[in-house]
């Protein structure tokens, strides 16, 4: 007990450092105009703030153990309540053409990072933080992926700003092209929604074009998010699955499916089933509140505090080490979820 209470005491003062710097950023970020608080995302600026102070200042080496945990425990309780604000319903509110698009996606953009990080002679690793991000849910996907394939930190921060920088790029691009081509709002929601990277920046791009493009690319986005959790666990099992064995020395199944699925993972989709079913729904009519809308705020937060974390665990000389390649491989991955997009709704959908 004493062991566990002296180890508790010791993240104390890590942790305070990282709350006190997230509650300082969302406060921050709150008064920030609309146009600049939309690119600029909480997660982005608490990791920028980590990445400053963890890099120009001397930090107590007293503080480490509560930052680690911050990127640890702290971040696993986050992916858990995530859980809470997916279902499977979502994935049947859209057809099942867009349905197949978005899986094609997911698996070419995986498929081509994960290729590309090899030829480039990069962590494998890396690549695929790039490609979760770029395929499926941006900064939350590479936040939850990291530790299921037991990412660096270095690897992490390097693919957020991957990730943060041609997903930004997309939100201007986006809807000057689509203007450009004359695309029909149908047309260009689908298209964001499916190849746009992170959430906020599908639904500046999609509103910014027009409502029902708005409220389309944030359906399909929402699809995408929905499969998230499947991702995860196959990206798990791939990753990790060869490692585990029974006595007699065979692959067992399930402590192969116990190791390459981390329990958090487990957590989120408990969370996930839990939402499809509509214990959230009854729950929120018992207490008289949004249930979801707390989990997800309390989930934001924490991950917030992980990032920043992240931030203040990271050090530009690691970053400089993995170099221009995995900049090109996430543009590559941009660029090719974009035209295959833009091919399949114009030639299969004929939006």
């Amino acid at each position: 007990m004493s062991n566990e209470g002296t180890g508790i005491r010791a993240t104390l003062p890590g942790l305070g450092l990282v709350v006190g710097i997230a509650v300082l950023i969302r406060g921050v970020h709150g008064i920030l105009p609309d146009a600049v608080a939309t690119v600029l995302g909480e997660a982005v600026l608490g990791m920028a703030v980590g990445l400053a102070l963890g890099n120009f200042l001397t930090l107590p080496a007293t503080l480490e153990p509560g930052i680690r945990t911050a990127f640890g425990t702290v971040l696993k309780l986050s992916i858990i309540l995530l859980g809470a604000r997916l279902s499977l319903q979502q994935i049947g509110q859209i057809g099942g053409d867009v349905l197949m698009l978005i899986i094609g996606l997911i698996l070419t953009a995986l498929a081509l990072t994960w290729l590309l990080s090899r030829w480039a002679g990069i962590s494998p690793k890396l690549g695929l933080l790039i490609g979760v991000g770029t395929s499926i849910c941006g900064n939350t996907a590479i936040t939850c992926t990291a530790p299921v394939i037991a990412a660096r930190d270095e690897e992490v921060s390097f693919a957020i700003a991957t990730n943060t920088l041609f997903g930004t790029l997309a939100v201007f691009c986006y809807p000057l092209l689509g203007h450009m081509l004359h695309l029909s709002e149908p047309f260009f929601g689908v298209w964001a929604g499916t190849a746009v990277n992170d959430t906020s920046q599908v639904v500046a791009a999609g509103f910014s074009y027009g409502t029902v493009a708005g409220e389309l690319a944030t359906t399909v986005k929402l699809t995408r998010n929905a499969l998230m959790a499947f991702v995860i666990v196959a990206i798990g099992l791939l990753v990790n699955g060869g490692g585990a064995t029974s006595p007699c020395g065979k692959v067992s199944l399930l402590a192969k499916f116990r190791s390459a699925v981390p329990g958090f993972v487990i957590g989120f989709l408990v969370m996930t089933l839990a939402n499809t079913l509509g214990f959230f729904d009854l729950l929120s009519d018992q207490l008289g509140r949004n249930v979801v809308g707390d989990f997800t705020w309390v989930a934001k937060f924490l991950i917030l505090n992980a990032l920043i974390g992240v931030g203040l665990n990271t050090r530009f000389d690691k970053l400089k080490c993995l170099g221009w390649k995995p900049l090109v491989i996430g543009c590559a991955a941009s660029l090719v979820s974009a035209v295959a997009s833009f091919s399949f709704i114009r030639w299969v959908l004929h939006l």
